[in-house]
């Protein structure tokens, strides 16, 4: 009998929901026929609120007034600050002139400012005055003289915002109106920056049609109603805030909850209990945060049933707490990266647990994905490793003023190769089991950091572990693990290290080296910085 030979690495989303067909700035306003007294934003840390009427007042008069400085459609206008209720002004406004809106990481210093104002042109920059130990006024000034085409600034709540509003209050509304119909779906309306840890940024351009729909379906699959109220610690000037948060919220007549300008885990919970909320954002470490907080007992979530986990891969004791202690049954995995608006991959709310820790979900509607020999390109058989690419509606219009680059990410047929591992099951699960650049090569033998990291984790005094490759003059590369310990627990070794491993896990994946500490090199959105630490671990060891 021959045998039925194994179906390759892909699939396709398919769905009975069209996708649609407006601009953000025409999707606002659908929201707003529809749910003009529901509260559409709200900002805990000046204790301000929006309904949907109250909202297209402000983003329509701050509109105006970018139009009487003079700001057309195509032009670049960043945005430099935590989050706050204008940064979400600003993203609408701007979508409703058809400005291309870019955002600019608030962990920037002067160097990496210069470099996006100048390489993205931009016309016009908001930005706050200042955050924490950050002089946004003063780094402005700074690199100005290098920056030619930065013409104006305009500090949030100063003189400048204000005459902005003013001058928009007074302008006639029907120049809004005849602007809007000069723009497209398929229009560029985004560039967000890329970390840049193989070389400089480079910046991702998104259109309304990319990004509107990302978040509209990132929505649909949480089962997002007018009745949702999402509490959003995770920042805007990443997908993560402006899309999953800000759009999903909109195209569903949802409302917005900022807890704080920065990542703080009372204030959230604080914020999730005050306002109701429904759904609540973070990476993994933002929730081992919240459910460590000495008065998380104190504060009522019951509100709560769903929410969004992404940026790194969720330990399962993680998830089982987020469910069990926050009430999150419907909790989601989503799965993506910037220049994919950013969703490609998301559990389903009735999910397993074990589906929401061991991968990250099925393709969305509207989008194809499929995993391919990274040598070869050819798609795998379902069960074996390669590089996840994916292709759709979501695949940004490419890397701003980068031809060369964007052709290197984006192959002839569409498709964006995303540089991470992933195996496809039969059921179509994508579980992701690391990046091409951190799989490791240990004497020939390709080793998967995550699949070490994830045995690690059920060490009992393992809070946190990250995994990565260090040099080796035998093998060409070793093991190191990082870790962060319980409270009170001792510090693991090596040695107990290589105890609690074996028998049970290959000798070639145990580490060599074990390195405690009480935090991890982090991005701004969560992410572990592998290329740091294992630039710090060469220093470490001396090698």
């Amino acid at each position: 009998m021959p045998t039925t030979p194994t179906p390759r690495s892909y699939a396709s989303g398919t769905s009975d929901v069209p996708l649609l067909g407006d601009t953000i700035g025409e999707n606002l306003d659908r929201a707003v026929r529809a749910f003009p007294e529901r509260d559409a934003l709200i900002d805990r840390a000046t204790a301000r609120r929006w309904t949907y009427a109250e909202l297209a007042a402000d983003v329509d008069a701050l509109a105006l007034g970018l139009l009487d400085l003079g700001i057309a459609k195509g032009d670049r206008v960043g945005i430099w600050a935590p989050n706050c209720a204008e940064w979400t002004l600003t993203q609408y406004a701007t979508a409703k002139l058809g400005a291309i809106l870019v955002t600019i990481n608030p962990a920037y210093r002067s160097h990496e400012l210069a470099y996006v104002l100048d390489q993205a042109g931009i016309r016009l920059l908001v930005a706050a005055e200042r955050f924490k130990t950050s002089d946004y006024a003063g780094m402005i000034e700074e690199v100005r003289p290098r920056c030619p085409d930065l013409e104006r600034r305009v500090l949030i709540g100063g003189p400048d915002w204000d005459a902005l509003l003013a001058a928009g209050r007074r302008a006639d509304p029907g120049l809004l109106a005849q602007r809007q119909r000069e723009l497209a779906p398929d229009d560029p309306i985004n560039i967000q920056y890329t970390s840049g840890t193989t070389g400089s940024p480079k910046g991702a351009t998104l259109s309304h049609h990319n990004i509107l729909n990302n978040g509209y379906f990132v929505g649909e699959l949480l089962n997002y109603t007018e009745q949702d109220r999402i509490c959003v610690p995770v920042p805007f000037y990443h997908c993560f805030g402006m899309v999953m948060a800000n759009l999903a919220a909109i195209s569903h007549g949802a409302c917005t909850v900022i807890p704080a300008p920065s990542f703080d885990p009372g204030a959230t919970l604080a914020a999730v209990a005050a306002e109701r909320c429904t759904s609540l954002y973070g990476v993994p470490t933002m929730f081992i945060a919240e459910l460590a907080d000495p008065d998380f007992a104190r504060h009522d979530l019951t509100s709560l049933r769903t929410g969004i986990m992404a940026g790194s891969p969720c330990p399962a004791e993680v998830m089982k707490d987020v469910i069990g202690r926050m009430g999150m049954a419907e909790v989601a995995i989503c799965y993506g990266m910037t220049e994919t608006s950013p969703v490609s991959v998301q559990t389903r709310a009735d999910d397993t647990v074990d589906r929401r820790v061991s991968t990250v979900g099925r393709v969305g509607p509207h989008l194809e994905v499929k995993v391919v020999d990274p040598a070869t390109g050819r798609t795998v058989p379902r069960g074996e490793p390669g590089e996840l690419c994916t292709r759709g509606y979501s695949v940004m219009l490419g890397y701003w003023g980068e031809p060369e680059r964007t052709a290197e990410a984006i192959d002839a047929a569409r498709w964006m190769h995303t540089g991470d591992l992933a195996v496809m099951d039969q059921d179509g699960y994508l579980a992701i089991t690391g990046r091409i650049k951190d799989m490791v090569i240990r004497g020939g033998e390709n080793l998967y950091p995550r699949e070490i990291e994830e045995f690690l984790y059920t060490h009992p005094d393992v809070l946190d572990v990250q995994v990565v490759g260090v040099p080796d003059a035998r093998y060409g590369e070793e093991l190191m693990a990082w870790v962060r310990m319980r409270a009170g627990a001792e510090p693991l070794t090596a040695d107990t290290v290589r105890t609690f491993c074996a028998g049970r896990l290959a000798h070639v994946k145990i580490p060599r080296y074990v390195h405690v500490v009480e935090e991890f090199p982090m991005t701004v959105t969560g992410k572990v910085r592998k290329v740091e630490m294992r630039a710090e671990a060469v220093r470490l060891l001396g090698l």
